[in-house]
């Protein structure tokens, strides 16, 4: 997505500086707008109006983008934990001395946060913002998963004709389910991931671990409306 200038630029924009180098005021300042951007981000999307940022957060538009020249800088800033936690846990998987342990523990730290963070699904599904290129960072996060995938079949813990392919199918069925009270949608990602992964594996034991509780879901769920958006975050 192409980056938002503001109407009228500094006349020489610079980067946001690092937390520490900033005032306690001005740290306090940026925690806030970055809080307000994960808000609006995961309402509206990453195309939200800057100018939702800066109200939402209490700040003038100036002040904004004087910490955040452009948009991708402060779509970067505001999701930063959700790469660290995305970078840790590929790093926890392949350290695993498991294959399919480990992949199965990657899975459910994704679905779980898919659920829960709608901030992790605007970025890691709709699209990484411009800084972080996100070609590259998908490349690599699908290198990864390929990887996983093949020390799991090496290990014959999983099926032959399993394909990293279907991973994103077990993504897309479970972000389904963001639209769910949290209660019900860990649950229920849960359930759905450990039925699925029964099925991956190249031997299944004849009586399977119990699944994880049924979540409170009826038919009523599949016609949930989706969230409204504060009137606050509306451009």
């Amino acid at each position: 997505m192409p980056d938002q200038p503001s109407h009228k630029p500094a006349a020489h924009p610079t980067e946001d500086p690092p937390p520490d180098a900033l005032r306690a005021d001005a740290r306090r300042n940026r925690e806030r707008v970055l809080e307000a951007a994960r808000e609006v981000f995961a309402a509206q999307g990453v195309d939200a109006p800057m100018s939702a940022v800066a109200r939402r957060a209490g700040v003038g538009v100036a002040t904004l983008y004087r910490r955040f020249p452009t948009r991708s800088s402060l779509v970067a800033a505001a999701f930063d934990d959700q790469l660290a936690v995305c970078a840790t846990a590929f790093e926890e998987a392949l350290a695993d001395p498991d294959p399919g342990h480990g992949l199965y523990t990657l899975l459910r730290k994704v679905c779980t946060t898919l659920v829960t963070d709608r901030g992790f699904e605007t970025v890691f599904l709709a699209g990484f913002p411009a800084s972080l290129d996100y070609d590259r960072e998908r490349a690599c996060a699908e290198e990864r998963l390929a990887h996983l995938v093949q020390r799991a079949r090496d290990a014959g813990r999983l099926r032959e004709d399993f394909s990293p392919a279907d991973i994103p199918l077990l993504l897309l069925a479970v972000g389904g389910l963001a639209s769910q009270p949290s209660e019900a949608a860990v649950p229920a990602a849960h359930r759905l991931l450990t039925y699925l992964f029964q099925s991956f594996q190249a031997d299944p034991p004849p009586r399977p671990a119990p699944l994880p509780p049924a979540p409170a879901l009826d038919l009523s769920g599949l016609h949930r409306p989706a969230p409204t958006q504060p009137s606050s975050v509306r451009p």
